[in-house]
């Protein structure tokens, strides 16, 4: 176990000051970005600004300067950048995120003694005071100044010396005409002594993940399905199916495990017990005497096979994510090898997993209170270590709320630390705190509770927590429309329209968002009266007809390319909900900071019927005066559109469920 045990523990606060007498005059407070006081970091993208903001003032009417101070976590000198007043005491600065590392920065603040002295000195001299002996301090000033500068800024203190000297000769107040001019002011802030210098007490934390962290569309497979009908396929007759995902646009392959399945109590068709052994089994159920969770099960191939699996799908401009469940079937080595790490009841057996009514006799979980804890978190870590080194960039882990925190906050910290292109999505449906916990505690990305979210006052309220206010620092959500555990009433009840909606609600409302698949196909039979798929994929070979009538394919295409031609909708938190007169009738609008890119879109909420109302759009949204109208096209249909402040809007679901609209300028 190495010193990364604990991620945050050596460097959650700068050392410590030496005792003196002096009196810490600068309150530095309020600062941003930051994340429970600086308990955990912060998450952005490389290429980003990172900026800083705090509330920073002293005592008194001396003239402060303060300074944002960062450095790559790993180094030892701390960079400087300057910040600026904003208003009301808050203060403002800036540093570059160059590199997919994470960083460390805090704040200093200091007072400028020149520009304090200068601020005086010209309120006296305008007083009409003698002010002989004030200029003789400011002389004083300009002189340490001047040893502290070289070239063209020492050139510029020694003519405002002299000057100085001359006006002290014959009248003082003269000088206030030059000394306090902004050439002078701005060498005094750079050059100057850092005067009383106070820093904050801690170092905060930023993560800057690569572009994938934030932005991508995910489709979930089992590999095995994707060959002959009640055939398990091989790694290699999968790879087949890539370009088809590939023409969808998606940008993740999101594999189910595909390690070793047990014998022992393999599930059968429908979550049953499959005694006959002909059942493939459940890819949850990890672990045979073909190995563990870094083995290949033997029906899908070798590691090698995944490998080229890999080198397959980077050729198509796709990544692979692997399924991480840390759990194991009654025959995975581990049991064998690590009986200490199952929880086993007093007669000596070993507790399943439930989750009731559910029964899961296939699968024993991990037991984190063992007191080899040490040891099973450093197999978990080479479990990873292992995939990486085999072209696994993306993990979705699964039930990561079942473990502990603390593991989670370690183990990605660990494996960023040597691998920081390296993203973890966090498939935790459970309560809100424990889904954001997990989110602070690292995961680059989080399932949400978008799935359930149907009515218009549910996505608004949602969304804006996710958008606004300290969220937003940490918790980027990835928005799966469904998972082969969740087909949710209103994809059931809905048709090919409820399918068509979620899509677009999904896909323009976060910049991350997923199918599994089958989606396109509007999949909809589930087993009565719950959210589980009838005859699940989970626990057989699930055939199927990717052409079939019905199908959206095209539409799920199209919206895709829409995606990855709008960076408006690479973003989440530039999410503006708009008023539409009509309850089953989402409006809102996304653009980019410069307004390059404004995207309107109108989704109805209502799969069965169609609805119409009046939408407002704010002019200064669309970058047009009051009473101006402007250009729109439709970019599911192509349909072009005059709107202006106040629209009509029809949406027939049995056509297109929604409007995208791009303005396209004024008219």
């Amino acid at each position: 176990m190495d010193d990364r045990l604990w991620p945050n523990a050596a460097e959650t606060e700068l050392p410590a000051r030496p005792q003196t007498t002096r009196l810490a005059r600068h309150i530095i407070e309020a600062v941003s970005p930051s994340v429970d006081c600086g308990r955990f970091p912060v998450k952005r993208i490389v290429g980003d600004e990172c900026v800083v903001e705090a509330d920073i003032f002293r005592d008194g009417h001396e003239v402060i300067r303060a300074a944002v101070k960062w450095r790559r976590k790993g180094d030892a000198v701390l960079n400087q950048a300057p910040m600026v007043p904003v208003g009301n005491d808050r203060w403002r600065g800036q540093f570059p995120l160059h590199e997919n590392t994470r960083y460390v920065f805090t704040i200093e603040a200091w007072t400028d003694r020149y520009a304090s002295w200068v601020q005086d000195f010209v309120k006296k001299a305008l007083a009409g005071r003698d002010v002989t002996s004030d200029l003789l301090e400011g002389i004083r000033l300009l002189q340490a100044l001047g040893e502290r500068t070289t070239g063209i800024a020492r050139k510029s203190i020694e003519v405002s010396l002299a000057r100085a000297r001359e006006c002290l000769a014959m009248h003082a107040a003269d000088a206030a005409d030059f000394l306090g001019n902004d050439e002078i002011e701005a060498i005094a802030a750079q050059y100057g002594e850092h005067f009383e210098a106070s820093s904050y007490p801690q170092l905060l934390e930023v993560i800057a993940d690569r572009a994938r962290a934030s932005l991508g569309a995910w489709y979930e497979i089992f590999p095995r399905s994707l060959g002959k009908p009640r055939q398990p396929a091989t790694l290699r007759e999968a790879e087949h199916h890539l370009p088809y995902i590939r023409d969808l646009g998606f940008d993740v392959v999101y594999l189910t495990p595909i390690h070793p399945i047990g014998l022992t109590n393999r599930k059968g068709p429908n979550n049953r017990l499959a005694g006959d052994g002909s059942s493939p089994g459940s890819p949850w159920a990890i672990g045979s005497a073909a190995g563990g969770h870094t083995a290949i099960e033997p029906s899908l191939g070798t590691v090698a096979d995944f490998e080229h699996f890999v080198a397959t799908a980077n050729r198509l401009g796709l990544e692979i994510a692997l399924d991480f469940a840390i759990q194991a079937s009654p025959d995975h080595p581990w049991v064998r090898q690590h009986p200490e790490w199952f929880r086993h009841r007093p007669d000596g057996s070993i507790k399943y997993a439930e989750n009731p009514p559910k029964e899961y006799q296939d699968i024993y979980p991990i037991n984190f209170d063992t007191e080899h804890q040490l040891e099973l978190m450093e197999e978990l870590r080479s479990t990873v270590m292992f995939w990486v080194g085999h072209g696994v960039k993306i993990f979705r882990v699964d039930n990561p709320h079942t473990k502990p925190v603390r593991f989670w906050e370690w183990l990605i910290s660990a494996v960023q630390a040597r691998n920081p292109e390296v993203i973890f999505l966090s498939e935790a449906f459970t309560r809100p705190k424990m889904m954001k916990m997990l989110a602070k505690a690292g995961f680059s990305q989080s399932y949400t509770y978008f799935t359930w979210r149907n009515s218009k006052s549910e996505i608004i309220e949602y969304l804006t927590e996710l958008t606004h206010g300290e969220t937003r620092e940490y918790f980027r959500p990835n928005f799966f429309t469904n998972t082969p555990d969740i087909l949710t009433d209103i994809l059931q009840t809905g048709g090919r329209p409820a399918f068509k909606m979620r899509l677009v609600l999904a896909a323009t409302l976060s910049p991350s968002y997923g199918i599994y698949s089958g989606y396109e196909l509007c999949e909809n039979a589930a087993v009565p009266g719950t959210e589980e798929y009838q005859n699940s994929e989970k626990y057989q070979i699930k055939a199927r007809d990717w052409d079939r009538p019905g199908n959206i394919k095209e539409f799920v295409a199209l919206l895709n390319r829409i995606r990855n031609h709008n960076p408006a909708l690479h973003q989440l938190s530039n999410l503006q909900f708009l008023p539409a007169d009509n309850d089953q009738i989402l409006f809102y609008a996304k653009s980019t900071a410069d307004n390059s890119n404004v995207l309107l879109i109108a989704v109805n909420l209502d799969p069965s019927q169609w609805h119409e109302c009046t939408v407002t759009v704010p002019p200064s949204l669309v970058g047009i005066a009051p009473g101006q109208t402007y250009r729109v096209v439709d970019l599911l249909t192509g349909s072009v559109y005059t709107w202006g402040e106040r629209n009509y809007v029809r949406l027939d679901p049995q056509a297109e469920p929604a409007h995208i609209m791009r303005v396209e300028g004024g008219v």
